[in-house]
């Protein structure tokens, strides 16, 4: 008996996974971890060190539904001097009721930049004040300016405050995000220290690769929702643990991962929380089982690290809509 898989290229995916529904699909990915419906294996972690290269494998079932997904993800960061992208990746997907390949995801990372974004969309839909008028983004690359765009979803904002080492860099992540068609209406600057850009910050998004605590406790204000998304490994950290002990909530994506890995991690090492401390997962507010931000002075902290159902809730709507519009290449296997 004959076989095929289906091929995606970037430029397709694009095209079948836009924004809005990727938020979507998030959420009720999140909801769906949180409530026991899918099986989402440890991370695998591999290193390059002599090239500055790691690499990220993340997979994925949501129970019931027709595929598993294997995601895997690399950052060079070398890559930019030889003209080459620092990200890169692709995504497995597989039929859950037999185990064969379905198709291959050439995405280049895209899935990984926008299922990453979307996350930070949904926790800002239940975390951050209604009204809020200011965002601190800590980093300058396409991650920062992902969960800018993706913000812009789900909340209206007037100002945008970016911070990176390299000054010529955040300028040109605050000059992209000005382009941006989702944000309208809005001021973009270049903050001289990460205490400058996050002062006043209704929202603070942490989107770099940083080794070291970058944010402060003493700089936030009542009311602030940090969204942590750069601390996907053991060493990385964005957030002093003090910030984490000072949050009125905390919430994780996964708590088992995050205990693992991410800003709860060294918190909770360092002795500054308790595990008991964290509020709730991600998903069990998108449930409707615990409840999100119940004040406008709540500090909440929110650690995304990455988790495998998000890659296949993304790669099921991307094999959903490539199906109905005929998209992509079949090649015999």
């Amino acid at each position: 008996m004959s076989r095929e898989v289906l091929i995606l290229r970037q430029p397709e995916i694009r095209e079948l996974l836009d924004p809005v529904a990727c938020i979507a699909a998030m959420e009720q990915a999140f909801s769906a971890y949180s409530t026991g419906q899918a099986e989402v294996p440890s991370v695998i972690h591999l290193d390059v060190p002599e090239h500055q290269g790691e690499i990220h494998v993340k997979a994925g079932h949501v129970r019931g539904g027709p595929y598993y997904a294997v995601k895997i993800v690399s950052g060079f960061l070398g890559n930019t001097e030889v003209g080459l992208p620092a990200n890169d990746g692709m995504v497995v997907v597989f039929d859950a009721k037999t185990g064969a390949p379905a198709a291959f995801l050439l995405d280049n990372g895209f899935i990984t930049d926008l299922r990453t974004g979307a996350a930070g969309a949904v926790a800002a839909k239940y975390l951050a004040r209604k009204k809020i008028a200011t965002v601190a983004v800590i980093g300058t690359g396409g991650q920062a300016r992902c969960q800018v765009e993706m913000l812009a979803r789900v909340r209206e904002f007037h100002e945008v405050r970016v911070w990176g080492r390299d000054h010529g860099k955040a300028w040109a992540c605050a000059d992209d995000l000005g382009k941006c068609r989702a944000i309208s209406a809005c001021n973009f600057a270049v903050a001289e220290s990460v205490q400058s850009a996050v002062e006043r910050a209704d929202v603070i998004i942490t989107a770099s690769a940083s080794r070291g605590p970058l944010l402060r406790a003493e700089w936030l204000k009542p009311g602030v929702t940090v969204i942590a998304v750069g601390s996907d490994a053991p060493d990385k950290q964005e957030l002093d643990v003090d910030v984490l002990a000072r949050a009125d909530k905390i919430v994780a994506d996964s708590l088992a991962q995050c205990l693992r890995l991410g800003e709860i991690h060294h918190a909770v090492e360092r002795g500054a929380i308790t595990k008991e401390k964290v509020h709730a997962e991600l998903g069990e507010i998108t449930a409707g089982l615990k409840p999100g931000r119940t004040s406008d002075d709540e500090i909440i902290v929110c650690d995304l690290t990455g988790v495998g159902v998000q890659d296949v809730a993304a790669a099921s709507l991307v094999m959903e809509r490539a199906k109905a519009a005929g998209r992509g290449e079949k090649i015999a296997i």
